[in-house]
């Protein structure tokens, strides 16, 4: 959770025109080659979040973390569920007649864009949290591990979508859905119209899509650091103490300072590092066209350097997909009681799905021994 950290909506007839100007080649291979993925992460991406949901259920919700990571999940669903359509319009549009659609598209991969954005900024509000807070507890553990508790978490997850979507309302007031008469045809359909969008959209690129990602950016960047810091710290102590064992009277008493973090702490560590990786890596190429974006007005839509433009926003909505799709992997390999729970519900479901087929195929067996042989 993108997340935003996306790419602004590029009109279709852009995209599947033959490419013509600077870096055409290289547009045109990168779109070709990412596009068709999108569908594919999307649905993985659902299926993940929602698995992520349905276990952090069953676990329980016992702790900050557990919260903040299905806040997480139920965002990355949400945002994926909505951009869901979209990939679906441009695959068409770029490999087939746009035209095809009996509506503007940009209804589509427009006006879906920005509701999804929300929930990506959700997202990488909630993977800052996430940083900050087991930053906080691991550097302070005695002042702040109290102060995050778990209702204070679900009052900061609920205040951090207030804020997300906020910060959108600027360019969500833009659109509006109107009709309009095709000359060529004489047909009266949907399209969507803009309103004040270039004023909206400089006020988002300069505070969305810039200010604010820098400083989730740095944030995340600052937590890793300490989080990796501690985690080495901790290895440390453990090899010191298998290497050279202290007498047990020096034992007892330096239990409480020297032993370190337990397996359970360096385990929530690693998996909050992942995460929070994850973010950053996904963000790293948006925030690189983004910047370049805002200073160069060449680097745009229908500019001089609009393959360039089409190249790197493919590559940053393909993290986005990515970021949104792949934080399964980080809770099954680092959070225990995760990976028990989803692999007691897929065994008892295996396990269901063989005695239903035991009991079909003895209950077969059985009607057919009943049945009397016929006379020959």
């Amino acid at each position: 959770m993108n997340h935003s950290i996306m790419n602004t909506p590029v009109s279709n007839s852009t995209l599947s025109d033959p490419p013509k100007r600077l870096f055409s080649i290289e547009a045109h291979w990168t779109y070709n080659f990412l596009l068709p993925t999108w569908p594919v992460i999307i649905v993985f991406g659902l299926l993940a979040n929602l698995t992520n949901i349905v276990v952090f259920l069953k676990a329980g919700i016992k702790d900050n973390v557990t919260t903040l990571m299905l806040s997480l999940s139920v965002s990355d669903l949400l945002y994926l569920t909505i951009m869901s359509s979209s990939p679906y319009v441009f695959i068409v549009s770029h490999f087939a007649d746009h035209r095809l659609f009996p509506f503007d598209t940009n209804l589509i991969t427009e006006l879906l864009y920005w509701p999804a954005m929300v929930f990506y900024d959700f997202s990488a509000l909630i993977s800052v949290w996430l940083g900050v807070t087991r930053c906080a507890c691991v550097a302070m553990p005695l002042k702040f591990k109290s102060v995050f508790t778990k209702t204070r978490t679900v009052k900061l997850v609920l205040a951090s979508f207030v804020l997300a979507l906020s910060l959108r309302i600027p360019i969500l007031s833009v659109y509006r859905i109107a009709r309009r008469t095709d000359p060529d045809t004489n047909v009266s359909y949907v399209y969507l119209a803009k309103h004040n969008r270039k004023a909206m959209t400089r006020i988002n690129d300069v505070l969305n899509r810039n200010s604010l990602q820098y400083i989730y950016f740095i944030i995340m960047i600052t937590c890793v650091c300490v989080l990796s810091f501690k985690l080495h710290q901790a290895s440390a102590i453990r090899r010191s103490h298998s290497s050279t064992p202290a007498p047990q009277s020096e034992q007892a008493s330096e239990k409480p300072d020297n032993q370190g973090m337990s397996s359970k702490d360096v385990r929530v560590i690693k998996s909050v590092v992942m995460v929070c990786s994850i973010f950053i890596t996904s963000q790293a190429p948006f925030l690189i066209y983004s910047t370049v974006r805002l200073i160069n007005p060449e680097f745009d839509v229908f500019a001089k350097l609009n393959n360039l433009f089409v190249m790197s926003s493919t590559i940053s909505r393909t993290c986005s997909y990515l970021n949104a799709s792949v934080n399964i992997f980080v809770y099954y390999n680092f959070n225990s009681k995760y990976k028990s729970v989803c692999l007691s519900m897929f065994r008892k479901r295996k396990f269901t799905y063989i005695k239903n087929n035991i009991n079909n195929t003895n209950l077969l067996t059985y009607n057919l021994n009943k049945q009397p042989l016929n006379a020959t």
